[in-house]
């Protein structure tokens, strides 16, 4: 079986050594044009206090995290014309994360996407997991790591945070005591970069990723149709009804799923039954960065590239979104108001022994780092 990712011999090390928290209602660490700070952001159901981290660079790009689900709340990029806009969905709120939000900006885990009926086959066990999607199981399950406080450690230096969480043996039904580790890095290029381990004493299924819900118009536009978007794939795995893929490989070309060219959101997605909720098979990588997906909204000018070590994306249009969640500022995000580019392995690949492979054994380290990159142009040529 093909192995496309990176699962390293190894353990888990430290990027830099941990910052010295202070106890005050906010913090602040900068670094040259760099700058972190620390907020109090509430209060979970059961006690625990939960923070609110800015990164911002010196061209004033800022990204608010949170260590709720390790949350991307705001991500604030200029326009065209050099004003300032927050591009991703959320909250204003820690409350309204849950319980029923779909997924903003959080890191989902320990399995990103959808499992067949709950239920995989590892080593001559067979595992049962929450079915929190119909029939199947989604994101982790009932309680995923987006519904977890995360450690958090300051990385100034690297303007960057360290989040770590672990999940005990039989969390959700998934076997072993995995520790991860996700670094949150603002760079000056105005990019968010996202680099993921892993390490496990049990053998386990891993797939994380992050589930930013994007709107490069910063809201000027109520949905996300007009945005051109471009995607390095020549196939893609189709699904059943129940969003579960048949195991086939299938090209775009000559289909609705061809978006090797940028076009418009809603140019094609009228032909696809219920919108695009699928997993692109990206073309390359696997191991090393590659140009997974390219967003541009013509409107405002601003223009997303996304890199990845993922073999696979999952291209979502937001399509359940119905205006019943009121998001920061008192936006009512309704059907289309953003999309998700979701750097992955294939969902349901613990079925799929033709996938590649996602099982983490001990003494592994699983490794896999995304890129959003932001910058403006003047037409969409």
């Amino acid at each position: 079986m093909a192995l496309l990712g990176s699962f390293s011999a190894g353990s888990l090390t430290s990027c830099a050594s941990q910052e010295t928290e202070q106890e005050t209602v906010a913090t602040a660490t900068t670094t040259n044009s760099m700058n972190i700070t620390k907020e109090p952001f509430g209060t979970t159901p059961d006690g625990q206090e939960v923070s609110l981290y800015t990164l911002t660079n010196k061209h004033g790009v800022t990204a608010k995290i949170t260590d709720y689900g390790g949350i991307v709340t705001s991500l604030v990029t200029p326009d065209r014309e050099g004003d300032m806009g927050d591009v991703v969905l959320g909250f204003d709120t820690l409350k309204d994360y849950y319980p029923n939000d779909p997924y903003f900006g959080g890191i989902v885990g320990r399995f990103a996407n959808r499992i067949a009926k709950g239920k995989f086959t590892l080593d001559g066990q067979e595992y049962t997991l929450a079915t929190n999607n119909g029939p199947n199981h989604l994101h982790g399950g009932n309680i995923g790591f987006d519904k977890k406080v995360w450690q958090v450690e300051e990385l100034p230096g690297q303007n960057a945070l360290k989040l770590t969480y672990v999940s005990k043996d039989g969390e959700e039904g998934y076997p072993g005591n995995l520790t991860s580790t996700v670094i949150y890095t603002l760079t000056e290029d105005n990019e968010l970069k996202i680099d993921y381990e892993a390490t496990t004493d049990k053998a386990t299924p891993v797939n994380l990723t992050n589930h930013s819900y994007f709107n490069l118009s910063a809201g000027e536009s109520k949905d996300i149709l007009s945005h051109l978007v471009q995607i390095n794939a020549d196939k893609y795995t189709p699904v059943s009804e129940e969003l579960i893929p048949t195991g086939e490989l299938a090209a775009v070309e000559g289909t609705p799923m061809d978006l090797r060219e940028p076009q418009p959101v809603g140019q094609d997605i009228g032909q696809v039954p219920g919108g695009y909720d699928h997993n692109y098979v990206l073309n390359g990588g696997q191991e090393d960065m590659t140009l997974a997906a390219t967003v541009y909204d013509p409107k405002t000018g601003r223009f997303m590239e996304v890199y990845t070590t993922q073999p696979g994306i999952q291209f979502y249009t937001g399509n359940f979104l119905d205006g019943t969640l009121t998001g920061k500022n008192g936006e009512k995000y309704t059907k289309h108001y953003g999309l998700a580019l979701e750097t992955q392995h294939f969902p349901d690949s613990p079925n799929q022994e033709q996938f590649p492979s996602v099982i983490l054994r001990p003494g592994e380290t699983y490794k896999q780092s995304t890129i959003y990159k932001f910058s403006t142009k003047e037409d969409n040529k």
